[in-house]
């Protein structure tokens, strides 16, 4: 067993957290005092102190781990083909793709006219726009109809609010189009003049969609829908066939859009389904109709329907795939003779091929028992291949075209990783009894032998959120602990998507503790198994999965020997009652609004901030954005004073806040690689494992 740490070498002190007068409150009758709301005060010098003076401690704490850190920091960049292009697609007359360069940060956007043989065209090198900024992200990249115009947008804060402009391909200048906070959705009509976009209010929640036209001011610009409800995300896409803009609205648990001729951006979006609680449906375009899939009429799992383009209607609507409560239907890409519908079969993502002309269905097969696949960059309408993304737990990202008529597949691309032998490894799916009985899915890595000398060293993450699916992908900065016989392992826990809609709907609201028991059975199962010892556990998630970290950590704090928390959503009771907070309100549907009685007496039970006591904990990092939308960087950071001030052990706890980046972390690649180096090196030091 490990020891404390010694810091004797700079006699640096965790930092004090500075008294203040608490913040009282009251809801249903209940009093509250929250003494770390001053944390909130991001414009308060104190505030950035006080997160300075936490870094400062984090880099001492952290300090005899450099040496490991810049070795990670090698292995995992020696694994990387630097100079490299990505899978090439085809829009238009072009081919388009992005390349990287050795010793650069960002990739450089590139196409070439007819063939992949033709001369290149840089359309937009990041290098040079990121040139002196601490942060830099491009947010839309949508190139006109003609080929000749780049709507662009660009962060410099690492908030989300994007700038968006308007760049002539040929000559590389922009055109002098400038709006400001907008958002992700940006889209071309037909008449290579018009250009739609969202933008967002101040809680960041896109709730506007404008019109623009190129080479006007952007005060100008027509205000074409304003989405009132706070619950509700609004979006822009054009469908693949080119015939319609499809403007989005989307809650967590609702849905509805409207459609507009892309030939006519004047014109009005016209409603295809009005919205309906809980009820959701997605759709895309194929000649004179729609299809749509929906959740409506208890299909749980969703179903497939068709609907004229003339007549939306529910009440128009013609069932094509029935819904089935053994499969889940994720999504729809049409093309002008073939369907592919994804689906999650078994916890297992499956693409079905259905041909329009002759009615034929098939599965395209995939090479491994457990893995991850979906649709990718499938833009042009008229053609019978569908590309699509494949990797493993052993198998890096591997990017494949498939004839959707010969059945024939052909490999474009596959992420060169060097160093890597892959039947070194081995994979599999093991499953561990929840608390009520359920099977929980848990992925596992290693390297062979790694197990063959009893417990060892192990790695559990998790997420179980949003009903995403955190499947099996491969990483090569994760070969750094697979060498150093660490075994990686994925809890596919409720409240994600990995085993249908059920699944994700059993992990939220009133089922949330369900996420949590679930993470915590997967541990304990690993260990009754014989992988690993509870000190020899280190567990990471991050975000929603950050939430998971505290909460385990609070329910079973000695199950577990090292906690790695990345921007944990951790403040859930305070977060979910300010709607000033980008995001709360869409989230009631995700955690419950504790302004409602039995949602408050639900969500105060797994609060993690709410929930810290005067116990022992394990070894933390917590790790923040300064400028993060999404995870507020307070939220870490009073978890962290509050953990300061309470615990009774002498274990290490730190506060890593990036103070010019927000909810992804860095945004340069290799900024990225020594922010994973920083806490693989903290995880191996904290099981001794040090080089």
């Amino acid at each position: 067993m490990k020891e404390t740490q010694d810091v004797t070498e700079s006699t640096k002190a965790a930092p004090p957290v500075a008294a203040k007068k608490p913040h009282e409150s009251e809801i249903h009758g209940i009093k509250r005092v929250d003494d770390y709301f001053w944390l909130r005060e991001k414009e308060n010098p104190e505030v950035i102190r006080y997160l300075e003076d936490e870094n400062a401690y984090t880099d001492v704490m952290m300090k005899h781990t450099k040496a490991t850190q810049t070795k990670i920091y090698e292995e995992m960049l020696s694994r990387i083909k630097e100079t490299d292009l990505t899978a090439p697609y085809k829009l238009g007359d072009y081919y388009y793709y992005s390349r990287t360069v050795e010793g650069l940060n960002y990739p450089i956007h590139c196409r070439k006219k007819g063939s992949m043989e033709a001369e290149e065209q840089v359309i937009m090198d990041e290098n040079k726009m990121a040139e002196g900024k601490d942060y830099f992200a491009v947010g839309s990249f949508e190139v006109s109809p003609d080929g000749k115009m780049l709507a662009y947008s660009v962060d410099y804060l690492g908030n989300e609010r994007y700038t968006l402009k308007v760049m002539d391909i040929d000559s590389g200048k922009d055109l002098g189009d400038k709006v400001e906070d907008t958002y992700y959705s940006v889209e071309w009509a037909n008449d290579n003049k018009t250009i739609f976009y969202n933008r967002v209010d101040e809680a960041n929640r896109p709730f506007k969609l404008f019109r623009h036209t190129v080479g006007t001011l952007a005060s100008e610009d027509v205000e074409v829908y304003h989405e009132p409800d706070d619950r509700f995300f609004l979006s822009i896409r054009k469908t693949r066939s080119d015939a319609y803009l499809l403007l989005g609205l989307q809650s967590a648990v609702t849905t509805e859009f409207r459609y507009l001729d892309a030939n006519t951006p004047a014109g009005e979006f016209k409603v295809v389904e009005p919205r309906q609680q809980s009820v959701e449906y997605y759709l895309d375009h194929h000649g004179d109709r729609f299809f749509v899939m929906t959740n409506a009429d208890k299909a749980t799992n969703f179903k497939l329907m068709e609907t004229p383009v003339t007549k939306t209607g529910k009440a128009n609507w013609k069932e094509l795939i029935a819904h089935d409560p053994e499969v889940t239907l994720k999504g729809l890409d049409a093309f002008k003779d073939h369907l592919v519908v994804e689906e999650r079969r078994k916890g297992l993502p499956v693409l079905r091929v259905w041909d329009l002309k002759t009615d034929e269905k098939h599965y395209v097969e995939m090479p491994e028992p457990t893995y991850a696949a979906r649709t990718s960059a499938n833009y042009e309408f008229d053609t019978s291949k569908v590309r699509f993304s494949y990797t493993s737990l052993v198998t890096p990202r591997s990017i494949f075209d498939y004839d959707m008529k010969t059945k024939e597949r052909t490999l474009v691309k596959q992420t060169e990783v060097f160093k890597y032998d892959a039947s070194k490894f081995e994979s599999k799916r093991i499953y561990a009894k929840a608390k009520d009985g359920t099977d929980v899915p848990i992925s596992i890595v290693y390297k062979k032998g790694a197990l063959d000398n009893g417990p060892t060293f192990l790695y559990l993450t998790g997420y179980g959120s949003y009903g995403a699916s955190y499947d099996p992908y491969f990483s090569t900065s994760r070969v750094s602990l697979l060498e150093r016989n660490i075994v990686f392992a994925i809890a596919h826990i409720r409240g994600g998507g990995e085993m249908g809609r059920s699944w994700y709907e059993n992990g939220k609201m009133q089922h949330k503790m369900n996420t949590f028991t679930d993470f915590i059975a997967s541990a304990e199962h690993l260990i009754a198994q014989g992988m690993t010892t509870s000190d020899k556990l280190a567990i990471q998630g991050g975000s929603a999965g950050g939430l998971l970290m505290g909460a385990v950590v609070n329910m079973r704090p000695d199950l577990f020997d090292v906690v790695v928390a990345d921007v944990p959503f951790v403040d859930v009771v305070n977060t979910m009652l300010d709607e000033t907070i980008p995001l709360t309100a869409i989230e009631w549907e995700e955690w419950g609004n504790p302004k409602k009685l039995d949602d408050f007496n639900y969500i105060v039970q797994y609060s993690p901030y709410d929930n810290v006591e005067a116990k022992e904990y394990p070894d933390m990092l917590i790790t923040a954005g300064l400028n993060d939308p999404r995870v507020q960087y307070w939220e870490p950071a009073k978890w962290t004073a509050k953990l300061r001030a309470t615990k009774t052990d002498g274990n290490v706890l730190l506060l890593k806040t990036n103070m010019g980046a927000g909810h992804g972390g860095a945004s340069g690649r290799y900024d990225y690689l020594k922010e994973t180096a920083f806490e693989y090196a903290f995880v191996l030091d904290r099981f001794g494992l040090l080089d």
